[in-house]
């Protein structure tokens, strides 16, 4: 996808979302489930499950062609990669944004498929100079399902998931041996922390580390049950990340409501005070780091005709499992979510640093 074109969906997608987020503030929750509920009821689909030894089910693989995840910014510093035997499996976040039906179909309408591509393109490449990138398509959940808790949303999200543990299956069998990075956005964190629990044995002893980036997980009601502790260290290995984006002032109270008190797989009920922060300048749980500490902010430029990496303008510090921005934050988009909501922006902020993150934690892991 051209450059012109990614910065295109990015501003669609964040007038999209910054709707949704004007509706909960100017008429309340209820409006806003209203006009993201699928209509009818959850109904399974009938063509049977996607068949992950085909290539034209993954978005991202080795050897495909025209692979969003090789792209690159345009003043993007080339390094000699550590090794070439590593692999990345990705999950994006939700892209479907129609009312159709509760699961987007494998093979999606063409501004789903940009949509996606989008977020592969500028997610899923910090992790490429070191690792081949694996993400699949799924039949994602609309995004309503988010916002409901009834049995046409959990069966939803369900059937995403068992897509992505498929898609994890063939990713194992054709990568049996090796280091392994998980890297997720916002619904695919949600799966990406359910496949953890479920997966514990497989990736013992091949897992660098774990970016659970955009959906909330608790240390106490989440952590526990997933097996793994949080990154306490630059250099840690076999641990989890996870941040949540805001400018200052903050207003978290969107996520709060909908995440406080729901019940983690630990069976405890999940509280602000343990929302997990992994600042990733720092590498570390509650970490803090000024503006020059970050390599690089990926940006659009003042034609709107690409984009680029700006290092030494956000800074950030975890906050009561917030990770809030200090610095100047550039230009990223015409809009961010009310609260200063950076949701959208939770790779773009720290491209440059989550590619050293994750080569760092590749090294140790070798030693």
């Amino acid at each position: 996808m051209c450059a012109r074109r990614f910065l295109i969906f990015v501003f669609i997608l964040i007038l999209l979302f910054v709707a949704g987020a004007f509706a909960i503030y100017q008429f309340g929750q209820q409006v806003l489930i209203k006009q993201a509920t699928p209509q009818g009821h959850f109904e399974a689909p009938s063509n049977g499950k996607p068949d992950y030894s085909k290539a034209e089910n993954w978005i991202a693989s080795e050897d495909l062609p025209n692979d969003p995840s090789h792209w690159r910014p345009a003043n993007d510093q080339p390094v000699e990669p550590i090794a070439i035997d590593a692999r990345v499996f990705y999950v994006h976040p939700t892209t479907y944004l129609r009312r159709d039906h509760w699961n987007a179909p494998l093979l999606p309408d063409s501004d789903t498929e940009a949509r996606t591509r989008l977020f592969v393109q500028s997610e899923a490449s910090a992790f490429s100079q070191d690792a081949a990138v694996w993400a699949p398509r799924y039949r994602q959940a609309a995004f309503g399902a988010f916002l409901l808790r009834n049995a046409d949303a959990q069966n939803a999200l369900d059937l995403a998931f068992s897509d992505v543990s498929a898609a994890f299956d063939e990713f194992l069998k054709r990568n049996p041996t090796g280091p392994i990075i998980l890297a997720a956005h916002s619904q695919g964190s949600l799966h990406i922390s359910r496949l953890l629990r479920e997966r514990a044995p497989q990736l013992k002893d091949r897992l660098v580390a774990a970016y659970v980036v955009g959906w909330p997980l608790s240390v106490t009601a989440d952590l526990p049950a997933i097996g793994l502790s949080a990154c306490t260290s630059p250099d840690q290995t076999g641990c989890v990340l996870s941040w949540q984006s805001f400018g200052q002032p903050a207003n978290p109270d969107l996520i709060i409501t909908a995440w406080e008190g729901t019940k983690g797989p630990t069976g405890i009920k999940r509280e602000r005070k343990d929302m997990l922060c992994v600042n990733p300048l720092t590498g570390t749980k509650d970490g803090a780091a000024p503006p020059n500490a970050n390599p690089g902010t990926l940006v659009p430029n003042g034609s709107m005709t690409g984009a680029h990496l700006e290092p030494g303008s956000v800074g950030a510090h975890c906050d009561k499992g917030l990770l809030l921005l200090d610095g100047a934050i550039p230009a990223l988009g015409p809009f961010a979510l009310p609260g200063n909501n950076y949701h959208v922006y939770d790779y773009a902020l720290f491209w440059a640093a989550i590619r050293n993150d994750a080569a760092r934690r590749l090294k140790a892991w070798r030693q």
